[in-house]
């Protein structure tokens, strides 16, 4: 694989272990093979050793001393959690911009409310969700919130999302929800439509797995690839 230039070369092994345990081809338990990751990247055990720091920190390796590094476990539930913490920090931020909305951020999201109700294209309303998540972080979430965001949105493929059919109908009405509490500045409100659209973007995540055999079908065995 070559080298993606202009992007960090740790968060390109980020991503590509990331990969490799969304695809099954990393599972529960499996050491990491930095030899194997140097030679598909075409980069040195630098910024290897700095993306497995990283995943151990945002709880998707764990280290074990003069062993390596291995997949933490990787379940229903592990997801459940994953997107519950990202519901929660996005709704930090949500929830202040209830707190104190400008006129500034009340346009913003209109106009990106305007775009998420008017497409049909999915890929489209992705793009539409993904500025209207960046509007409000940029402009409520300090360093510390902002680098939480981003690490917690590594499990939350994109492709996932745009392969769901009913994606649009279902995700809309919890921007809608969190655009009216912004609005009428209620907080709560806001905190909520962000962890009501983390649960659908963990229900759809799950059920793409299953549909891959990454993970196994509720009550029913793993089935080894």
């Amino acid at each position: 694989m070559p080298k993606r230039y202009g992007a960090k070369e740790k968060d390109q092994v980020v991503a590509y272990i990331l990969n490799l345990v969304l695809t099954g081809k990393l599972r529960t338990g499996d050491r990491v093979d930095r030899n194997e990751i140097a030679e598909a990247l075409g980069m040195s055990r630098v910024p290897i050793q700095e993306a497995l720091v990283q995943l151990e920190h945002d709880g998707v390796l764990s280290t074990r001393y003069h062993r390596g590094a291995f997949v933490e476990r990787f379940d229903e539930d592990t997801i459940a959690e994953h997107h519950e913490l990202h519901g929660v920090l996005n709704g930090i931020a949500s929830a202040r911009a209830a707190a104190n909305p400008t006129p500034r951020i009340l346009d913003q999201l209109d106009a990106l409310m305007r775009t998420l109700r008017t497409t049909k294209e999915p890929r489209a309303f992705q793009q539409a969700a993904r500025e209207y998540r960046r509007a409000v972080t940029d402009e409520y979430a300090g360093p510390r919130l902002h680098a939480a965001i981003r690490a917690s949105t590594g499990l939350i493929p994109r492709a996932f999302l745009l392969s769901y059919p009913n994606v649009i109908a279902e995700m809309l009405p919890f921007y809608e929800d969190e655009t009216a509490a912004i609005r009428r500045r209620d907080p709560a409100a806001a905190r909520a439509a962000c962890a009501g659209c983390a649960a659908l973007m963990a229900k759809i995540t799950v059920a793409e797995l299953v549909r891959r055999r990454v993970l196994a079908p509720p009550d029913k065995p793993a089935v080894a690839l």
